[in-house]
């Protein structure tokens, strides 16, 4: 089932559908929706979708909200727990949603649309969610929660405005000894700020100093008797406030089980109100289920086109006609025309809407497909070899209410053996008794399902003058591919196309006349006023894909050629210099004489007047050469050797010389 959903792009209308829905419990309803086989239910689910359709036309959309986390605190108050504040204002807010939707489905009773009386599922607990609204506020047990609570916390704001009311009244009467003119609560104290020297003239208890020790924070004496009753009054407020909590946490639990079932209504709604949302999204209609094995469906659309562009499908199947063998050109809405009869079928059958203006669709028992490739490397299967596994795996499943679907029937192998498979598949399917759409570009298929009964032919049409498909299917009639015809518009020129034709259909007989004459075209086109024929051309000066008529020869087009890796030249042209050639270094432009080759790095050596440098070969240009300078047995060491060194060689080349040692120089002087 999960493979039928993707080759039918059903699992993208699922994404679409679950983009509709706003609790997850109705998201995993539909990621888990499937085929209905019982009658009876799929009526029900149906009826369902149309409902909900009808409430958001007549009332708009309904005020759902996602109630997540809901049933944890519910759980926590039926354990016994204390529920806090944010918790219990979270469960008036459900309360809330639910009384608005009882309010919705309601007004949808005006309309006497029969899912609004799911209506009388739904109990807001008004007079629990009044006591939350008047107890809870701002994520806070409200002032009014109980008249101890509002007593004590008026006792309480009291002492805190004596407290400081003692502490100014210190301040006031020593302002010599104050660093700052205002007091402060440090640890829950009211103190007031007193410089370090002062510190015995002021009664009290330090209970904080600044950073540089320089002031004291004192809570006055007059003040702590007041801090000591403000304590008492704040635990009675926090024991009260507690006995609050407890008291509503206990309401929520006792009305725990009717909470649990006003979220699952809410969710069950959620789901239908998906699937009336998803059919507004695409135009939808409540298709007609039926007892016969019969397919009808009247301007159907493929749900993910663009309702614009898209053409309506005309399509009938049953009747006396189990199968349907379409035939036409490529790119002229074959695969589209048969995902849009199975997806239709199992949208049906999922009770949804399908896409058109009216349909007629019997139950199935499964829906089999045959679409795509199917290549697999990892399973190390070819085109021909998934379509075969698909295939066997088909005819092992198919049955008298089965529905089938297979493109490109036979494809991917030697086009005679091909034939032969697809019109054996045919058989078995004829013998099967399901009903089952193929498309296929052999004409011996076309030939078979013309002489077999049960079986008929259908094409898709085709604008031959714009080269556009129609994709409107003409049941009864086989198609041609077009592809001569296609290949002519388009450029191709007559001798390749005659060629073609006669590999195709033979020197006998061939069908050379499948393509049209060039000049006939250009002639008449010419006649009509829209083509302009010169020396043998014809010039067309609309705007397409047939812009020109040329002669019957290929004009070859210029295209880029291949960007070739670059190769390291500069070995070639640093291996110009010899040793004794008179070069230039720049950008002194001082000469020298090359004394050391250029090494792997493309640096030479060279002389010039008192030392020796490292230089790249692209700063220094050959002036005279060698040859030109020095007899072909010429000494360089003359040139680049020391003398001392020179006469230490010739000592060597005699005889051993102990502790003899030529030093040369290596230096990297360069630039």
């Amino acid at each position: 089932m999960k493979q039928t959903e993707i080759s039918l792009e059903f699992d993208k209308i699922k994404q679409k559908w679950a983009e509709c829905a706003l609790t997850e419990a109705a998201r995993k309803s539909i990621e888990d929706t499937g085929m209905i086989l019982s009658e009876v239910e799929l009526a029900a689910r149906l009826r369902e979708t149309t409902e909900s359709r009808q409430m958001l036309e007549k009332c708009g959309t309904p005020p759902l909200v996602s109630l997540e986390g809901i049933r944890e605190i519910l759980t926590v108050a039926e354990k016994g727990q204390c529920l806090t504040p944010p918790e219990l204002e979270r469960m008036a807010g459900a309360f809330v949603a639910v009384k608005r939707l009882k309010d919705y489905l309601e007004r949808g009773k005006a309309h006497g649309i029969p899912l609004a009386w799911y209506e009388e599922n739904l109990d807001p607990l008004e007079e629990l969610r009044e006591q939350l609204r008047y107890q809870i506020w701002n994520e806070q047990v409200s002032d009014n929660a109980s008249k101890l609570l509002k007593s004590l916390r008026g006792d309480i704001l009291r002492s805190e405005d004596k407290m400081r009311e003692k502490a100014e009244s210190v301040m006031r009467a020593n302002k010599e000894c104050m660093s700052d003119h205002f007091s402060t609560i440090r640890n829950g104290h009211v103190c007031i700020p007193v410089k370090k020297e002062y510190k015995f003239r002021i009664s009290g208890i330090l209970i904080d100093k600044s950073s540089t020790g320089s002031t004291l924070f004192i809570e006055p004496s007059a003040s702590a008797k007041y801090y000591e009753q403000l304590q008492e009054l704040r635990m009675d407020e926090e024991n009260e406030v507690r006995r609050i909590l407890y008291e509503l946490s206990a309401l929520i639990a006792e009305n725990g089980e009717i909470m649990a079932q006003n979220i699952r209504m809410m969710e069950k709604l959620d789901f239908i109100f998906s699937k009336g949302k998803l059919s507004e999204g695409y135009d939808g209609r409540e298709p007609k289920i039926i007892g016969e094995r019969r397919i009808f469906l009247q301007n159907a659309r493929h749900p993910l086109m663009d309702k614009d562009t898209c053409v309506p499908l005309q399509f009938s199947l049953g009747n006396g006609v189990n199968g349907i063998v379409i035939t036409g050109p490529n790119t002229g809405g074959k695969t589209v025309a048969i995902k849009t009869v199975a997806l239709s079928c199992l949208m049906a059958q999922c009770g949804l809407h399908v896409p058109c203006q009216e349909a007629e669709i019997c139950m199935n028992r499964n829906i089999l497909c045959d679409i795509g490739d199917g290549q697999n490397l990892s399973e190390n299967l070819s085109t021909f070899s998934a379509h075969i596994v698909n295939v066997l795996d088909i005819l092992r499943k198919v049955t008298t209410e089965s529905l089938v679907v297979m493109d490109e029937l036979g494809s991917g192998t030697d086009p005679v053996e091909g034939m032969g498979i697809a019109i054996a598949i045919l058989e078995e399917l004829k013998k099967s008794g399901a009903l089952f759409l193929v498309t296929t570009h052999y004409p011996e298929v076309k030939t078979y399902a013309d002489q077999e009964e049960k079986i008929v032919n259908a094409r898709m049409t085709f604008d031959r003058e714009n080269l556009k498909p129609l994709y409107q299917m003409v049941i009864g009639e086989a198609g041609e591919s077009c592809a001569f015809y296609i290949a002519q518009r388009l450029g191709m020129p007559d001798f390749m196309l005659r060629r073609a034709a006669r590999e195709a259909y033979g020197k006998e007989g061939s069908r050379e006349s499948a393509f049209p004459d060039r000049r006939q075209i250009a002639e008449e086109r010419w006649r009509e006023g829209t083509c302009l024929w010169e020396d043998g051309q014809c010039v067309r000066e609309e705007s397409g894909t047939e812009k020109k008529f040329r002669e019957d020869r290929l004009k070859k087009e210029a295209v880029p050629g291949i960007e070739r890796a670059r190769t390291r030249t500069w070995k070639k042209q640093a291996g110009a210099f010899r040793r004794g050639d008179s070069v230039m270094v720049y950008p002194d432009k001082k000469i020298g004489i090359v004394c050391e080759l250029v090494n792997d790095q493309g640096v030479l050596r060279v002389q010039l007047p008192g030392r020796k440098i490292w230089i790249n070969h692209k700063r220094v240009r050959l002036q005279v050469a060698a040859q030109e300078l020095y007899p072909e047995d010429y000494d360089f060491s003359i040139i680049f050797d020391t003398v001392e060194n020179r006469k230490l060689r010739h000592q060597m080349e005699r005889k051993y010389v102990e502790g003899a040692e030529i030093i040369c120089d290596s230096g990297k002087e360069g630039y």
